[in-house]
């Protein structure tokens, strides 16, 4: 695959960016992979996804080429509830969401054309459970060019948004949450230490780490 940017993604119509107005579950989840699916053959090219947080240390799925990006706009935030992958119903925990302003710094992963499908399904099912995300295809600055790739974001409107958390409520769910997935501590700390892997520091994910390491919930992060 070459490493140029690839024009025709950057025809999708970002129909994702719509609000959706299905009750969250498998009806609104089964809904939105079908038009992202759409859009994306429609491209005609590659499937390109932005990854942010998990998807950087744990893709679960075979790429072509995986880039440095930064997206404008849109910042990483530990604000979003697990009630599955990451907590309970009785104990919900939190997970990663991109919300609008400020930017973010992650991955583009390319999917050659030909495999796309059979990434979207199991892809679907990990991160769409319940149809929370918002799917949408944002510009992504990579050294190869601008490209528009496949992103999951929240809108501050959803009920899983959960605005400020005051630190006693963040350590109640490091030390409770625990889903399908593991805990909501160890996906917070090998997010950490994935971004650290890529060059990439996030202060306030950094920061939620050293409040759990003091008060004896993980080790202490190294400096980097």
């Amino acid at each position: 695959m070459g490493t140029g940017c690839d024009v025709r993604h950057a025809k999708i119509t970002p129909m994702s960016s719509q609000a959706i107005h299905i009750p969250h579950g498998p009806a609104r989840s089964a809904h939105l992979l079908q038009r992202t699916r759409a859009e994306w053959r429609a491209s005609g090219g590659d499937l390109l996804l932005f990854a942010y947080g998990s998807l950087i240390w744990r893709p679960d799925f075979e790429f072509s080429e995986a880039l440095p990006a930064k997206v404008l706009g849109f910042h990483r935030v530990l604000r979003m509830r697990s009630r599955v992958n990451r907590g309970s119903h009785e104990e919900p925990g939190l997970v990663l969401a991109l919300v609008s302003g400020g930017s973010c710094r992650g991955l583009v992963y390319r999917i050659p054309q030909a495999q796309g499908d059979r990434v979207l399904d199991p892809l679907w099912a990990r991160e769409m459970p319940n149809g929370v995300y918002e799917p949408r295809w944002l510009n992504c600055d990579t050294p190869a060019g601008r490209m528009k790739a496949l992103a999951f974001t929240l809108s501050r409107h959803s009920p899983n948004w959960t605005g400020d958390l005051r630190e006693p409520e963040l350590l109640h769910i490091f030390r409770h949450a625990r889903g399908r997935y593991g805990t909501t501590l160890d996906y917070l700390l090998r997010t950490v230490h994935g971004l650290r892997a890529q060059g990439i520091r996030d202060r306030e994910l950094e920061r939620q780490a050293h409040l759990a390491a003091r008060h004896g919930l993980c080790a202490p992060l190294e400096d980097a």
